[in-house]
């Protein structure tokens, strides 16, 4: 149950930062960020600890078909929808490897250390491919609301936390 909780968080969220930002543009980056990226961002950890076994392959497939959605509900999304998942690609391994070497840490420690890599990461990447320029500026403060929109959702989810987690 959990999990098919969280996929569908995951989901949601990702497919509708990826309608906000192709309909409204960089105005939207922010709020969205904050909102949408750092809930999947904690979200992905959550499910790190779940999905111990094929970790690798279900995320491949979770960022896949997030990316494929927002593209089938709105074409005109491409673009974003191509960004999101090199972004999210690059992020996710920069995070897996972040909370690995934290394993030791507790889940909070954990989950908002390796947000704070896997933010700069999605934030560097997306954009750059999103709107096809680098803006060090918009990089510097998505990532900043990255990190803070993912540690209010790392509090908010604790409920899911999994039992053998430290």
């Amino acid at each position: 149950m959990k999990t098919a909780v969280l996929i569908t968080i995951y989901l949601v969220a990702i497919i509708a930062a990826n309608l906000l930002v192709s309909k409204f543009g960089v105005i939207a980056v922010l709020p969205v960020a904050f909102v949408f990226i750092g809930l999947d961002l904690t979200t992905r950890d959550y499910l790190h600890e779940i999905w111990r076994d094929n970790l690798w392959f279900k995320m491949l497939t979770l960022i896949g078909v997030g990316s494929l959605l927002s593209w089938l509900i709105n074409k005109d999304a491409g673009q974003v929808a191509l960004a999101s998942f090199v972004a999210f690609l690059s992020a996710n391994i920069i995070d897996t490897i972040i909370y690995k070497l934290l394993y030791k840490y507790p889940f909070l420690v954990k989950i908002n250390g390796s947000n704070v890599f896997g933010s700069f990461t999605d934030s560097f990447v997306f954009l750059s491919i999103a709107f096809g320029s680098f803006m060090p500026i918009l990089i510097a403060e998505q990532f900043a609301v990255k990190v803070f929109g993912g540690f209010i959702w790392s509090l908010l989810l604790r409920r899911f936390k999994p039992c053998y987690s430290t």
